[in-house]
């Protein structure tokens, strides 16, 4: 924008310097022309008084090299019946010309022109005053003139983009900051602020972008409260399901009910206490991907058991570090394996495949026809709500990364939550050869 500014500047003033500039050329070409004519007009007057003095040829001889035209061989005294006294550059015709005329002309001649200056002797006799004026006389001083003008208007244009340049800084740098804040909040940097300078529209501008920001985050923060106050009144129906699993006689199924409850109440405990750090809090949290996956494995390993699905998971040999919460990370992982139970049939295999490029879930299940549906919110081609890798993909994109949906090597699905790592350290997700393990050992 701002060399935008200055070429404006620039084509402005330049079109004024020159609308100025041209008639000035021509008008300093007139001026010079003016004053060499003028003084052939007064070296020719001052003859017409010497002749009314005396008009004798050999005193005007005297009286002809006394001036500096006759002086410098440019002026002439034509008296009829004689030859010309002093250096004459016409023909008779135009002394002819001058004096039918009776007012003074101009006569073209080699190199220049001549002024003739009619006027009348005492005793009667017309005679013509000649001053010659060559063509440097005409154009003395346009040249320096010229360049002056030129230098004139090319400081007054450098002047004025410099001026605008000045000022359009202003304006550049304030239209910057502000872009630069708003690209910074979209990147989720919610105390980005802008400082308002430049022009009126501009400081209104930022002052609303501010007052923007502010109402942003306060909704942010009234939507996370909003959450853990949802998931607190989740606690009077845990605890009467609790109750009633703590009534059940003693078995593997009310062991399960009783675990069951505390997980649900450790998951309740974690949605609160994230929902209540605020944004700017939760955005600096991280997670290990390897410990979370571990730790919803063991969940889930239980109820592959009970369907005797075999399942494997490869990788895992060292921590993956996520900048997202550990609440959203352990969302994401429980609807990635959620998926394979909810859509396969019992004791179909599925294979977990864990690196820096993120993770992987295989299944050799039927697939899915439609990956664009699948990630739809509150459509499904299964008869469920659509949420659950709507939810993937969401979290894939708060970390930087993506979800991908595809054909897997077992036959079934394949789903990818990919995370972004370097060209050179980024893993090949497609699993390496292992044994098929039953508990989630990594291989």
């Amino acid at each position: 924008m701002r060399w935008e500014l200055n070429r404006l500047a620039l084509a402005i003033t330049s079109m004024v310097a020159l609308s100025f500039l041209v008639p000035l050329t021509f008008a300093t070409r007139q001026i010079a022309h003016d004053r060499a004519i003028g003084d052939a007009r007064q070296q020719a007057a001052a003859m017409v008084a010497a002749l009314a003095v005396d008009a004798d040829p050999k005193l005007l001889t005297s009286a002809v090299a006394s001036t500096v035209a006759g002086s410098a061989g440019r002026l002439a005294v034509h008296l009829p019946g004689i030859a010309p006294v002093g250096a004459t550059h016409v023909t008779g015709a135009d002394v002819a010309s001058a004096t039918s005329y009776r007012r003074p002309v101009t006569a073209p001649a080699a190199g220049g022109v001549a002024y003739l200056q009619p006027s009348v002797l005492s005793d009667g006799r017309a005679v013509v005053i000649e001053v010659y004026v060559p063509e440097a006389e005409m154009s003395r001083g346009v040249w320096p003139a010229w360049f002056a003008l030129g230098g004139l208007a090319i400081v007054l244009v450098a002047g004025s983009v410099l001026v605008a340049d000045r000022l359009g800084s202003r304006l550049v740098r304030a239209t910057r900051d502000l872009a630069g804040s708003s690209r910074r909040l979209g990147a989720g940097e919610l105390t980005a602020r802008v400082t308002p300078s430049g022009p009126p529209e501009l400081r209104d501008a930022a002052a609303a972008f501010n007052t923007m920001a502010g109402d942003l985050r306060r909704l942010l923060d009234a939507e996370r409260e909003l959450a853990a106050d949802l998931s607190h009144r989740l606690r009077t129906p845990l605890t009467a399901l609790r109750l009633d699993a703590e009534t059940m006689p003693p078995g593997l199924i009310a062991d399960r009910m009783r675990q069951a409850c505390d997980m649900l109440d450790e998951e309740l405990e974690a949605i609160i206490a994230g929902a209540r750090l605020g944004v700017e809090a939760r955005g600096a949290q991280q997670s290990d991907l390897v410990e979370v996956l571990a730790e919803r494995l063991a969940f889930w390993s239980a109820l592959a058991e009970d369907q005797a699905r075999p399942w494997q998971v490869v990788g895992g040999d060292h921590p993956v570090p996520v900048p997202l919460p550990r609440s959203e990370l352990i969302l994401a992982v429980d609807a990635l394996l959620g998926n394979v139970f909810a859509h396969t049939p019992e004791g179909v295999a599925f294979r977990v495949t864990v690196s820096e490029a993120g993770v992987v879930v295989d299944d050799a299940g039927p697939g899915i026809s439609d990956p664009a549906a699948a990630v739809r919110r509150g459509v499904s081609g299964a008869g469920s709500s659509g949420l659950g890798l709507d939810i993937v993909r969401r979290v894939a994109e708060a970390a930087g990364g993506r979800l991908v949906i595809e054909r897997g090597p077992l036959g079934g699905a394949r789903i990818a939550m990919l995370l972004p790592v370097p060209e050179g350290e980024r893993a090949v997700v497609a699993p390496r050869p292992a044994g098929r393990r039953r508990r989630g050992t990594a291989s």
